[in-house]
């Protein structure tokens, strides 16, 4: 069973992607450009916080407040004419246990706005292809939703055993070019395939935590 995206706040062009993603599983989108223009930017502005740490620019969310206009106008520009550069990632190494850390990239606002603009974008293409079991990184759903599902469950005695795992830099260990196929079954948008390989393959800079 599917689940689709919510439409309220959603823009003419978002309805529609969702709806066609909807009516063709099976499709693939040529121009998911209209789903990251100017009002797509604002929105992930809008919802990056002001307190974050930032990047390698050492520019913070508040910079953008008077100028959050101009600046978005700007970067689109820089998107639309395929100018646009995502800055290294800042690396910091959080402290986990004694003597060991583990590494946290930091983007910059401007780069953390265009990943997420991207990711509404995505998210209007997949969102109804994923299972009400996957629970992770999605609208609406989040750890406390699967853990409550697993309680359901377990009190009702559907299961008999249990298995937990963690993969070690998951994410890290991922082949790049294999995930860029995967993208490509449904997106044909070379634009847009070139964006994220841009944010995926994006080199970084040791910094202070």
């Amino acid at each position: 069973m599917t689940t689709a995206l919510t439409l309220g706040d959603m823009t003419p062009g978002r309805v529609q992607g969702v709806a066609r993603a909807q009516r063709d599983p099976a499709g693939r989108f040529h121009a998911l450009a209209p789903l990251s223009a100017v009002p797509a930017l604002e929105r992930a502005s809008r919802r990056q916080r002001a307190n974050a740490a930032v990047g390698v620019d050492g520019v913070p969310k508040a910079y953008d407040g008077p100028n959050l206009e101009a600046n978005l106008q700007a970067l689109h520009a820089q998107l639309k004419a395929q100018r646009y550069r995502h800055q290294p990632i800042r690396r910091v190494h959080i402290p986990t246990a004694p003597g060991k850390t583990r590494p946290l990239g930091l983007s910059a606002f401007e780069d953390k706005g265009v990943q997420d603009a991207i990711r509404e974008g995505l998210a209007a293409v997949y969102e109804q292809d994923f299972l009400d079991c996957s629970d992770g990184f999605r609208p609406g759903w989040s750890a406390h939703a699967a853990v409550r599902t697993i309680k359901r469950i377990v009190d009702g005695d559907e299961v008999r055993w249990t298995f937990e795992a963690d993969i070690v830099s998951f994410c890290d260990r991922l082949e790049r070019t294999a995930r860029k196929k995967r993208l490509a079954v449904r997106v044909a948008d070379g634009s847009r395939v070139r964006l994220i390989g841009q944010c995926l393959h994006v080199g970084g800079r040791d910094g202070e935590a």
